[in-house]
């Protein structure tokens, strides 16, 4: 591969071994089942404190390393033979800034961020493992099929006032991107209710139920410089849950930037409660 040509440029052929950063949630679980399903060998670097221990039964090799450890990350991987990983899943922000283990690759990682912020932490190891042979993939990259497209996704087609709130919401939600505040806004009738910041999109809405009683759409976007080899924007089921809890009635997403973690399970949700999905360019 030429130093120019992106890792997740080339397919990932069977009895191959990528390398995997578990972060929390149920992403990296997904990246695993489907590795396994492709015949593809994983090793799996779980983070402490925040890998589900589910990681440990899904037929990877695994190996457990503390917040910041970029030093043994890079030794695990290359007695491995790892020259691609994926990155997957999240790192609570504050646990970032408080909980990191000082190390020769740490160090190397630290001393080229220009500022203090968890894109700049998560580019800067991704370039420390570069300069290692070891290239981040987009993190979709088996999961395309579960990235969300234009249009419609469920059964219910929003009305002409839904319209209006979804253009509003991804409008706002977008200039919170720019401003790398967050990635979600809850509106309804053209007024913001909720603005993501640390707490995470599930939070956001909860927060926006307890401000306003239904006809809730909640908008969600990439920021305009998104790395997708980490932090891409997630939605699963579990947000269709607490959306049907508070009286939402539209998730719109930016489409082939947001990832629907089981799709179909999601969707299937989202249309027993009569909520629209949509993806909007």
């Amino acid at each position: 591969m030429s130093s120019s040509e992106p890792a997740d440029s080339l397919p990932i052929p069977p009895n191959s071994t990528i390398g995997l950063i578990a972060g929390n949630g149920e992403f990296p679980l997904l990246v695993l089942d489907e590795a396994r399903r492709r015949g593809i060998e994983v090793v799996a670097l779980a983070i402490e404190g925040e890998t589900d221990s589910r990681i440990e039964d899904r037929g990877a090799t695994v190996h457990w390393v503390g917040l910041g450890e970029v030093s043994r990350c890079i030794k695990l991987f290359k007695k491995a033979g790892v020259t691609r990983a994926i990155m997957a899943g999240q790192v609570k922000h504050k646990k970032i800034f408080r909980s990191l283990r000082p190390n020769p690759g740490l160090l190397r990682v630290l001393s080229r961020m220009k500022s203090r912020n968890t894109d700049a932490i998560l580019g800067a190891v991704a370039d420390v493992l570069g300069e290692e042979g070891i290239q981040l993939m987009d993190s979709t990259s088996l999961l395309r099929s579960w990235v969300a497209t234009e249009g419609v996704l469920g059964k219910r087609k929003p009305s002409a006032g839904e319209k209006k709130d979804i253009a509003f919401g991804l409008r706002m939600a977008r200039e919170i991107a720019r401003l790398d505040v967050g990635q979600t806004v809850v509106v309804r009738g053209g007024a913001v209710v909720a603005v993501e910041a640390m707490e995470g999109t599930d939070e956001t809405i909860r927060r926006a139920g307890g401000i306003v009683s239904g006809g809730l759409t909640v908008a969600k976007v990439a920021r305009p410089s998104q790395e997708m080899r980490f932090d891409v924007p997630v939605v699963g089921p579990r947000t269709i849950e607490v959306m049907a809890d508070v009286g939402c009635v539209v998730l719109a997403l930016q489409a082939e930037r947001t990832l629907l973690l089981e799709r179909e399970t999601l969707l299937e949700r989202a249309n027993d409660s009569k909520i629209v999905v949509i993806g909007a360019v």
